[in-house]
């Protein structure tokens, strides 16, 4: 089968074969007649299938050969959405908008946080056919009346199970309650969960599905390779695998920024060229280091999930994950950045014995088990102990409000799983020790969120005061703040609302005597926008 034969029009074939493309993918070849057709769509395609180009081949089509009735003047309404959880994949797709539409006479234009919101406003104004778009300025700028949702046709919402992760669904649906109820609706997500699923049912009219690959399952071109190591020999043996294979190009993932930007100091330290990737990075730093990787001007980028989400680079031959990740699907997204479109890649774990739990929950869900391979002069200790990383939690059960990115899935054990993955400015996600007056108990950390309930400390018998603060803004953690604190004593709930001070004295006074009967506060958890 060829570009040729799915209907698309000269201008969109020609901006296809000039691009180096004459066969179609498995998802292209089944998602661009379906959408052609007109109705709606739910796709399951791992990362690099070659998804995007699904989508705005035919989108391109329709709105090319279908002129909108509700033109008027020179400004052009607004008649298709692509919603995106990441900066980067916004850039990514809007790009691929402009290299197949290259002959077409629509236009387009990318919004998202990290920059100013005037040059975006002024093109808004000016009108454009299809907007790319995540989720938070995309709200901004409509409560500032710069979008106009009315006469849009066609809208896609992309990688829908990041933005589960990320806790953007409650904007998706305010969204899609601003949205005309006459329109197509596509729905692209790499994995299938329950909660996909279901707003898919809310989201989609009769649609047709399509899912190329079993859900949940690896690309079969990527080698994938466990290095069992030491936890605090992972920077020397990443220095080693580059140095020693001469590799010119490789991606590794590290569980938060503060550990991201620790292993390029260490990089740079042995010599090898190394930049960061993540959320604290401003919108310029990102795409320069982006830029750069690119380029070849350094061998490694570190990236975090998020910030790496959207990232499309030709070839990517190696994948490293530094820090497995806690939750295993998050693994098929990250070694998902090699082994693009029928190309071979690698995909290396370094895993110590801290992390034995999260490569069995991957091996689980990937259905087989990944080869390991011991570096000599790297053996690990076979009388390490496991240190706790954090608790595992489920999916999408954070409070992903407007502007920021979901509290992490993984809750710690005396520090946040993402203790240092926030902005600056934003309260401290780790709950450490505050700062007390003489003689006052210090308040003990906790991993208690939404109902999930832990033994009391020792010594505090089970029924006593345990607040949880409800009520502080996330990033508040002035004196005067405001919280609402339950306290539970026995089978009574009572509430009260004052200062988080006045707060832990009433839960004191209802809680029974004990020397270590010290309630714990819940810390505000660091928000982030996208």
């Amino acid at each position: 089968m060829s570009f040729s034969s799915l209907g698309l029009s000269d201008a969109l074939l020609r901006a296809v074969t000039e691009q180096g493309y004459t066969v179609p993918t498995p998802i292209q070849a089944q998602a661009i007649p379906a959408v052609l057709a007109g109705g709606d769509l739910l796709a399951g395609a791992q990362t690099g299938t070659g998804k995007t180009a699904g989508f705005v081949l035919p989108m391109l089509q329709r709105l090319s050969t279908q002129p909108s009735p509700y033109a008027s003047g020179s400004r052009k309404p607004l008649r298709a959405l692509i919603l995106v959880p990441t900066r980067e994949l916004a850039a990514q797709v809007e790009a691929s908008i402009k290299t197949y539409g290259k002959h077409l006479k629509l236009t387009s234009m990318v919004l998202f946080g990290g920059v100013g919101l005037g040059p975006q406003t002024a093109q808004l104004k000016r009108g454009i056919d299809i907007l790319v778009a995540t989720p938070g300025r995309l709200l901004d700028h409509h409560g500032q009346g710069h979008v106009d949702f009315s006469r849009i046709e066609i809208f896609v919402l992309d990688e829908a199970d990041r933005m589960l992760d990320m806790g953007f669904i409650p904007d998706v649906k305010r969204v899609l309650a601003l949205l005309p109820k006459q329109r197509q609706n596509l729905l692209f997500s790499a994995t299938f969960s329950a909660e996909i699923k279901a707003l898919a049912d809310k989201l989609l009219n009769k649609p047709r599905t399509i899912e190329v690959t079993p859900p949940n399952s690896t690309v079969d071109a990527i080698a994938q390779r466990v290095h069992p190591v030491n936890r605090e020999e992972k920077a020397k043996v990443l220095a080693y695998l580059v140095g020693h294979h001469r590799w010119r190009q490789v991606l590794v993932f590290t569980r938060t920024k503060h550990g991201a930007d620790k292993l390029v100091k260490s990089l740079h330290a042995d010599g090898i060229g190394a930049v960061a990737l993540h959320g604290n990075k401003s919108q310029n730093a990102r795409t320069r280091a982006l830029a750069d990787f690119k380029a070849g001007a350094v061998e490694v980028m570190v990236a975090t999930d998020i910030a790496a989400r959207g990232i499309d680079i030709d070839m990517l031959p190696h994948v490293v994950n530094y820090d497995l990740p806690n939750v295993p699907e998050d693994y098929i997204h990250r070694i998902g950045r090699t082994g693009r479109a029928g190309a071979e890649g690698e995909a290396i774990s370094l895993v110590c014995v801290d992390e034995h739990v999260f490569l069995r929950d991957i091996e689980r869900l990937i259905k087989r088990a990944i080869p390991q391979t011991v570096i000599s002069g790297f053996e690990p200790d076979p009388n390490a102990v496991a240190q706790t990383v954090f608790t595992q939690r489920g999916r999408g059960q954070g409070q992903g409000g407007r502007a920021g990115a979901q509290p992490p899935r993984a809750h710690a054990r005396g520090t946040s799983a993402n203790a240092h993955d926030r902005r600056p400015g934003t309260a401290s996600a780790q709950p450490a020790q505050h700062a007390r007056k003489p003689g006052q108990a210090a308040a003990q950390p906790h991993a208690q969120r939404q109902g999930r309930t832990h033994s009391a400390p020792q010594g505090q018998p089970r029924g006593s005061a345990q607040p949880h603060a409800r009520g502080a803004a996330p990033g508040n953690t002035g004196g005067g703040s405001h919280a609402r604190v339950h306290v539970r004593t026995g089978s009574s709930t009572g509430t009260g609302t004052g200062t988080v001070g006045h707060a832990l004295n009433q839960a004191r006074a209802a809680a029974p005597r004990s020397p270590a009967a010290t309630p714990a506060l819940l810390h505000p958890r660091a928000k982030s926008r996208t």
